[in-house]
């Protein structure tokens, strides 16, 4: 089953990576709704966020509450909403998605499309809040 996030996972396609652990990763959506949208995953292949065995799935979440924070600190929001939609890509994944009004994370909305570099720098800006909200270097 693979798949582009399994490429990513592997080294073989470039992703703007904010946070990874031997079991996960979270990374930059390439056509986010809203500046800072991140995809959480497993590195596990599984193609369904509810067919991911309970201790995957409870570390996936805390791996998720760790990034929200973190976006939240480096991106100007109310909250970090979360949705889970998993029709797109055959690998189970979670949508950090800062927001400010309910509308933010309508799917139906044109996606914004930022230049690599924009993407570059706005995952800086969430890999060095994470080094606050977790107190690392």
């Amino acid at each position: 089953m693979s798949t582009i996030f399994s490429k990513i996972i592997a080294g073989e396609i470039p992703a703007h990576k904010v946070a990874e652990t031997n079991e996960f990763l979270a990374f930059l959506d390439i056509s986010p709704l809203a500046e800072g949208h991140v995809l959480v995953i497993p590195k596990k292949e599984v193609d369904y966020l509810f067919d991911i065995d309970d201790e995957t799935y409870l570390g996936l979440q805390m791996f998720a509450k760790i990034v929200a924070k973190g976006i939240k600190k480096a991106i100007p929001c109310k909250k970090v909403g979360v949705a889970v939609i998993g029709l797109e890509v055959p690998h189970a994944h979670i949508h950090l998605i800062p927001m400010n009004r309910v509308d933010d994370m309508n799917f139906a909305r044109p996606k914004l499309s930022p230049t690599q570099e924009e993407l570059a720098a706005t995952a800086e800006k969430i890999t060095e809040a994470l080094k606050e909200v977790t107190h690392r270097d």
